[in-house]
């Protein structure tokens, strides 16, 4: 059985969740409230934790401003 990850990311001032393991990530938007819906995005089974912020920095990158110009995992 594998460990159910949970990783939430600023993406360019977006709050992005992802959560499952390697070869079966699921993506959800985090709302100001804090609910979280499904994400219209899919994170291919191959990456490994560690490449899901390049990931989304790469997938998103058009949503970049001078303000919110980064993607950066939330401890």
């Amino acid at each position: 059985m594998r460990d159910i990850e949970y990783h939430r990311f600023n993406v360019f001032g977006d709050i992005v969740a992802i959560e499952g393991s390697p070869g079966d990530w699921v993506a959800w938007l985090v709302g100001a409230d804090g609910k979280r819906r499904p994400a219209d995005f899919i994170v291919p089974g191959f990456l490994a934790r560690e490449e899901l912020c390049e990931y989304l920095a790469d997938l998103f990158h058009e949503s970049a401003t001078p303000w919110n110009g980064s993607v950066f995992e939330i401890e």
